[in-house]
């Protein structure tokens, strides 16, 4: 899914809250490297694409190259710690899936605790949420007869989430392999490889490094590691818009996981914002 000029305004607003969220002190050099790049956007590119190529730019700023680690520790920490609580309320494998979603609700804003009242507002109400878009019972048709998954995470804490979702895939289809797909570097508050080791993935998951710094999976900019796992799974499952911004045009099996967050792509999926879907996209275009 190619950048949108509607994600031009909330681009810049991102730009300006990871300023000040990093305390940029320069400023107005800041912002004209940012608009110089911006300046000679390809718009052939995806929105994860560029919001880490000017992340890029803030951590070679701030002379940072991991200016979010605190923000991922806290969550990790908090969403960790809250894990056998979380487990002990799922009782089926659509619920275990719609804890994974609202996990998707972390984001980079650092105002930790309307974040977690916001989340366990969702959390309380989880038993009346739908799916918008509710293709489960393909995936766990697919999860049943599959070799090889690729588990493409999101966010740091939502990952705690994806460990309790993986357990369930497992119990599905004990002998399958799974891979869990992170960031190469860091870029804002994505999860990379100590956040899935810390969570302690490994225990259900061979973790993978995709090895790019954009959000989300921009395919052609992965490890060659990485693309041959991609190209050997028989079922991927990707977190989040950022993943669905970068992957919904591969003809792959993928089902997708996310709240939709913006009116961007609630209108290209069409469905109304905040909704929670599991969507092949690919599937659903082919027939």
């Amino acid at each position: 899914m190619k950048i949108n000029e509607n994600c031009l305004p909330c681009l810049i607003s991102q730009v300006i809250k990871v300023a000040n969220i990093t305390n940029i002190k320069n400023r107005d050099m800041f912002y004209r490297g940012v608009f110089q790049y911006l300046g000679k956007l390809n718009f052939t590119k995806t929105n994860p694409e560029i919001i880490g190529a000017t992340f890029e730019m803030i951590k070679q700023q701030v002379n940072d190259e991991d200016p979010y680690f605190e923000l991922r520790k806290y969550y990790n920490e908090l969403f960790l710690s809250r894990s056998t609580e979380f487990e002990n309320k799922i009782n089926s494998f659509e619920t275990a899936v719609k804890y994974a979603i609202i996990g998707n609700i972390i984001d980079f804003s650092p105002i930790y605790n309307t974040q977690i009242k916001d989340i366990d507002k969702w959390f309380e109400n989880i038993d009346q949420l739908k799916l918008a878009i509710n293709q489960l019972e393909e995936m766990i048709t697919d999860i049943k007869s599959a070799k090889v998954l690729l588990y493409l995470g999101d966010n740091c804490g939502e990952i705690c989430l994806d460990k309790l979702l993986i357990r369930r895939i497992k119990k599905l289809n004990p002998e399958i392999d799974i891979y869990f797909g992170v960031r190469g570097k860091p870029v804002v508050n994505d999860s990379i490889e100590a956040d899935a080791y810390f969570v302690g993935m490994d225990e259900y998951a061979t973790i993978i490094s995709n090895g790019d710094n954009s959000l989300g999976t921009v395919l052609e900019r992965t490890s060659n590691e990485f693309k041959r796992i991609y190209r050997s799974a028989d079922i991927v499952i990707a977190k989040g818009q950022a993943n669905f911004e970068s992957l919904s045009e591969q003809e792959k099996n993928i089902y997708f996981l996310l709240m939709v967050k913006c009116e961007v792509i609630a209108n290209y999926i069409g469905v109304a914002q905040k909704s929670l879907i599991c969507l092949n996209y690919y599937k659903s275009m082919s027939h």
